[in-house]
């Protein structure tokens, strides 16, 4: 399994409860269902130092790096970090591992 580890840093006008649980929200329910992604979850930070870096984490897990590209680039993923994601963060991070082992 390939697991990829995104974070969003929000602009301040969006760094707040209520636009974190709309990414959230948005991000479970249009990115869980692209096909290949095994298991996706999201979630906000759980204490002040997290905050202090961070305002969004997603995590998508596939059973390969081919899924994984295949998650990258299908359309729905493009338009929630294109037009959705994009205007609202000011930085995003993401990184690519093999977990429970193996690719």
């Amino acid at each position: 399994m390939v697991e990829r580890i995104a974070l969003i840093k929000l602009k301040p006008e969006h760094a707040n409860a209520e636009e974190r649980a709309r990414i959230v929200e948005r991000a479970l329910g249009e990115l869980a269902a692209i096909p290949g992604v095994a298991s996706l979850t999201a979630g906000t930070p759980a204490d002040a130092a997290s905050e202090a870096s961070w305002d969004v984490i997603v995590t998508a897990r596939c059973a390969s790096l081919a899924d994984l590209e295949s998650y990258r680039s299908h359309p729905a993923h493009r338009r929630f970090v294109d037009e959705f994601l994009v205007p609202r963060s000011d930085v995003r991070k993401a990184w690519n591992f093999v977990v429970g082992g193996g690719a």
